[in-house]
């Protein structure tokens, strides 16, 4: 897959690029290609050029998808809206849930991967614009969140994850992307470990993303091209 390969590696550089501009180290940035609609020979291609990380809208597609790919050496994140009913099978398909919203959803997660023995890292979803058509919990709410998950063994808190309200200009994301920092600093104060990792940026926005912090880069276009009907 050259197409993917060269994107991939110019991708890489650019992340590389900004994160030093901004005084970071690119290697404390991961990149979580997004393969929502792609099929499962996509996957396998970027895989082969060297992507290990992959992330899905939905639990049924996945559900066809990663068996279909079949190697047990790649990441796979829900980064979709995860039901309470489609809990235990995503507990099953995913290595990182990253929409975790709600005290009934917590719970029902961690119920389902203790029985299926697995620790399970998750994120905790953000609605930081607070708009309706989007999941995600109140930033006021976090707080509380966090203290669950981490009554709630076995799930491991890996951070906050947000996607801020669309604007053609990247910069329309800055403020969104620093409150979510901002909100991971707030909520470290009661834990005896930080609130490291902020799951934000995609492939319009990214390089803002990096400037105010971000660990994990959720891209799809940016590396596949347009999306398949």
């Amino acid at each position: 897959m050259p197409d993917f390969r060269s994107r991939l590696e110019r991708l890489l550089d650019e992340i590389d690029r900004t994160a030093r501009s901004c005084g970071r180290d690119g290697r404390d940035i991961q990149l979580l290609a997004v393969t929502k609609v792609f099929p499962a020979a996509v996957v396998s291609d970027a895989a082969a050029a060297g992507q290990t990380r992959f992330g899905e809208n939905r639990v049924q597609e996945a559900a066809g998808k990663i068996p279909a790919v079949g190697d047990p050496a790649l990441e796979w994140h829900l980064i979709g809206h995860l039901q309470s009913n489609k809990a235990r099978r995503a507990v099953r398909l995913f290595d990182v849930i990253q929409t975790l919203d709600s005290e009934k959803l917590v719970s029902r997660v961690a119920r389902c991967a203790r029985e299926a023995g697995k620790i399970l890292p998750v994120y905790i979803q953000v609605n930081l614009g607070r708009e309706t058509q989007k999941h995600g919990a109140d930033p006021g709410s976090v707080g509380q969140l966090v203290r669950l998950v981490d009554r709630s063994p076995p799930l491991v808190l890996h951070g906050l994850m947000a996607i801020p309200p669309y604007a053609a200009d990247p910069e329309a994301s800055r403020p969104y992307f620093r409150q979510l920092a901002r909100l991971a600093r707030e909520v470290s104060r009661s834990r005896s470990e930080p609130v490291t990792g902020l799951s934000m940026g995609m492939s319009h926005d990214y390089r803002v993303a990096i400037e105010e912090g971000a660990t994990l880069l959720r891209v799809g276009s940016k590396l596949f091209g347009k999306r398949p009907s």
